[in-house]
């Protein structure tokens, strides 16, 4: 299995808001005495990993934060790590700094100013890198040791929506799209903006094919036509599928303002297809989610029944 695109919980995106206000903080002295608390498998947690995580986690917002909690967490991730070790799941350094790097990403935030906002709350990056590395061999571990039975079949999902009582829509269509922009100068005067936009109007009165539509923009000036994007319902927002729908093919969308100017779609093909609608999109990774916690919950039991833990 790779490592290097695992993914990580939502833990982590809760974690990125929180930490963000840190930056305005002062530093904390880090303690130094460690004791161990418990033995997993021959490696120690230490009071001191205790104390870090305990910190971490108080960014969170968590409101259960005792001792014997905190412990059981990482006693967790150390068999979760071990577990995923022995079926090939072991991240490199180099991918867990990237994973490191991306939440960072989120926060808007490089590596080095993440390991700043860290270390004036107390807590060594290390505490946070254990955290992510745990949950990233262990999604992928249950994802890919029990892949056949995780999968959800149509009857599933027809009977779940039958049971909820919810509708789901009878249609799905794919969705070909050539995106046109108009291009306008950033901090150009509204007027220009206003200019594009009737010009827009009236190339949109004129043009009823995407053959038009390249012929009509890839001559013209400060103008550009994208490439073909194949889309699902499943994959855009109702607003646009409305849109869409509306929209003849070969016809362009009403114009729009955005940072590069008057922007339009030329709605090249639509067609229905067997691939979820939206309300099926929701209902099966609901379902999904609902088996991976139930079969991540009962695997863990069972690792953590076999593995050697002394409490000190």
């Amino acid at each position: 299995m790779t490592t290097a695109s695992l993914p990580i919980r939502p833990y982590s995106l809760v974690l990125g808001c929180v930490l963000a206000f840190a930056l305005v903080l002062g530093s904390v002295t880090r303690p130094h005495a460690q004791t161990v608390a418990v033995m997993v498998n021959g490696e120690p947690i230490t009071s001191f990993d205790i104390e870090q995580r305990t910190k971490l986690n108080g960014l969170t917002g968590k409101k259960d934060n005792n001792r014997q909690d905190i412990l059981n967490e990482l006693i967790d991730e150390k068999v979760k790590i071990k577990e995923a070790k022995k079926f090939g799941v072991d991240p490199s350094a180099s991918d867990i700094e990237q994973a490191y790097a991306g939440m960072a990403q989120r926060m808007r935030l490089n590596s080095d100013q993440l390991t700043s906002v860290l270390d004036n709350k107390g807590i060594r990056p290390d505490t946070l890198k254990q955290r992510i590395k745990a949950d990233m061999v262990w999604t992928s571990l249950v994802r890919g040791r029990f892949k056949e039975s995780l999968q959800i079949g149509e009857k599933d999902v027809a009977a779940a929506a039958k049971e909820s009582g919810e509708a789901t829509e009878t249609e799905a269509f794919e969705y070909r799209m050539q995106p046109i922009v108009l291009i306008v100068p950033r901090g150009a005067p509204q007027v220009e903006f206003d200019s594009r936009r009737k010009e827009a109007e009236t190339l949109r009165e004129r043009v009823t094919s995407c053959e038009e539509a390249n012929s009509y923009f890839k001559s013209m000036r400060n103008a550009a036509i994208r490439e073909i994007v194949v889309k699902t319902s499943a994959d855009l927002p109702q607003t646009l599928r409305d849109i869409l729908d509306k929209t003849p093919i070969g016809h362009l969308t009403a114009p729009e303002v955005t940072k590069q100017g008057i922007e339009m779609v030329a709605l090249c093909g639509r067609k229905a297809t067997t691939v979820d609608t939206p309300k099926k999109r929701e209902i099966r990774e609901k379902m999904y989610t609902q088996k991976y916690e139930a079969k991540s919950k009962s695997y863990l039991q069972e690792v953590r029944k076999a593995a050697m833990i002394e409490y000190r």
